[in-house]
């Protein structure tokens, strides 16, 4: 017992996190375009494979609803043959990043463009499932999806059958919603398991006429990357998509692994070594044509939650979810689609972070700009460039910051105009500090102090050698130019 010290712990979080885990993986692979057991084979490996790999010790792998649009687009475009191949290259590339030691880099990615992907996917997610709730074909665009919502709840108004699977979807969404109101015994069972267990009572006790998932048994889905779907990789447009699971679902990790550590008091996240864990077990995923994992904070909060202690927490779960998948495969096919529907609604709800995006308009205007550009750029482009959309602006937005300068000139009527120069000059500013320079008496002599200057471009030096040498040459006293030098005392020159 010695050498399992908190085997009790971990053994009762393992119970909590399956029964967190189940609605999740089929919902999110449902959703997804594929068959159910593929989230369920995502989530065994990420609880057997993944979680028995070193990195983060109490975080929990499995498919997440984050990649759920960049699945079915991927689907939809390559096919679910091609999905594994994506899948396995991307675990790959995972694997490479992560023994090069590329994981701690992802930790500078901007939270601005972190929380924008979230909330983008959230908007689609919820448009999306809400088609699906109803039992109705959502359209294949995110702002089509949006666009068409109103049309879709006339059409569902006129039937009775599209009303009663929307009223399962919605009374999903309730009890998720409400459970945590009910008292802490009752929440012992998670939320979204009591929502698909009283959903699926409800549709057998009362016979209702609602879609439920199609069961095609753990084997018959297993569809390894065969030569057809491999010779895939010839073609350009599978490797945008490759890189786009590998990096979104590698910063989705890593940024799991971040909030996971403020949640408990164990070993932190070693993120090299996380990346080469979700490598892993995306490669086997791939190998094997399952859905891609990354880790999820909705297990791996209620792991912690839980009292788990150790990894065999989330191992322990991944051997659940296996005798779940191998001895209970019938329970699939009486789970109502719009019950998941409702829980991915929820779960994409949750993805969209309101509190921060007020919080970042009040302190961080700049910010809160590139989070909203990031969530419609992804609804209305696709994913992928949505984020380098956000990227972009994060990187334009940190060099327009960084090249902040201010020009003081101090002009006491006689003797020489001061001009003293502090911050970053760069190309990017140079125009203002031009025209400042320029503005200034051509009669007068000027000093221009550049000691205190963090950084001087060489556009910049350029620009104000030329502008130095134009002021003098009106028959004026030379320009003196202070220099930027980390010294006790600046060296005054005088402009040629």
């Amino acid at each position: 017992m010695t050498k399992f010290p908190y085997l009790r712990q971990d053994f009762l979080a393992s119970i909590v996190v399956f029964l967190v885990a189940v609605p999740l993986c089929i919902g999110v692979a449902v959703a997804s375009g594929v068959p159910a057991e593929l989230g369920l084979i995502t989530g065994i490996v990420g609880g057997l494979v993944t979680g028995l790999m070193r990195g983060s010790s109490l975080q929990v792998s499995g498919p997440a609803a984050g990649m759920t649009v960049l699945v079915f687009e991927a689907v939809s475009q390559f096919g679910v043959a091609a999905l594994g191949v994506i899948v396995l290259m991307a675990g790959l590339l995972q694997l490479a990043m992560g023994f090069l030691g590329i994981g701690r880099w992802f930790r500078a990615i901007s939270v601005s463009v972190v929380e924008g992907m979230l909330c983008g996917i959230g908007l689609v997610i919820i448009a999306g499932q809400i088609y699906a709730a109803a039992g109705l074909k959502a359209p294949e665009t995110g702002i089509g999806k949006i666009a068409g919502l109103p049309g879709a709840f006339t059409d569902a108004l006129g039937s009775t059958e599209a009303l009663t699977s929307l009223a399962i979807g919605a009374g999903a969404i309730a009890v998720i919603a409400l459970w945590k109101k009910l008292p802490k015994a009752v929440q012992s069972v998670p939320g979204a398991l009591a929502a698909v267990v009283l959903a699926t009572l409800a549709t057998l006790a009362f016979n209702l006429p609602v879609a439920t998932v199609e069961v095609e048994g753990l084997l018959g889905v297993i569809q390894p990357p065969g030569t057809e779907a491999l010779s895939q990789l010839a073609s350009p447009a599978i490797w945008g998509t490759i890189i786009a699971f590998a990096l979104i679902a590698s910063a989705e990790s890593l940024f799991s692994a971040a909030a996971v550590d403020r949640l408990h008091d164990g070993p932190r996240t070693q993120y090299n070594k996380e990346m080469i864990a979700q490598g892993a077990g995306n490669t086997v995923c791939g190998l094997l044509g399952a859905l891609p994992m990354t880790a999820v904070i909705v297990r791996s909060s209620a792991n912690v939650s839980a009292g788990a202690k150790t990894k065999a927490s989330r191992v322990l779960h991944g051997v659940w979810l296996l005798l779940f998948a191998a001895a209970m495969p019938w329970a699939l096919a009486l789970i109502p689609l719009p019950a998941l529907a409702g829980i991915l609604v929820h779960a994409g709800w949750k993805l969209i972070p309101f509190r921060q995006i007020v919080a970042l308009w009040r302190a961080h205007k700049g910010e809160a700009l590139i989070l909203v550009v990031t969530a419609v750029s992804i609804v209305a482009v696709n994913m992928f460039e949505g984020v380098l959309i956000g990227l972009a602006l994060s990187v334009v937005k940190t060099a327009w910051e960084a090249s902040h300068v201010k020009l003081e000139v101090i002009d006491k009527g006689a003797g020489p105009i001061q001009a003293y120069l502090s911050g970053n000059a760069t190309f990017l500013r140079l125009p203002k500090i031009l025209d400042s320079l320029e503005s200034l008496p051509q009669d007068r002599p000027v000093e221009l102090d550049l000691s205190g200057l963090h950084h001087l471009d060489h556009a910049c030096r350029t620009a104000l050698e030329s502008w130095a040498e134009r002021h003098s040459a009106t028959g004026t006293e030379p320009v003196k130019v202070t220099e930027p030098e980390p010294s006790l005392e600046a060296e005054k020159v005088t402009a040629a």
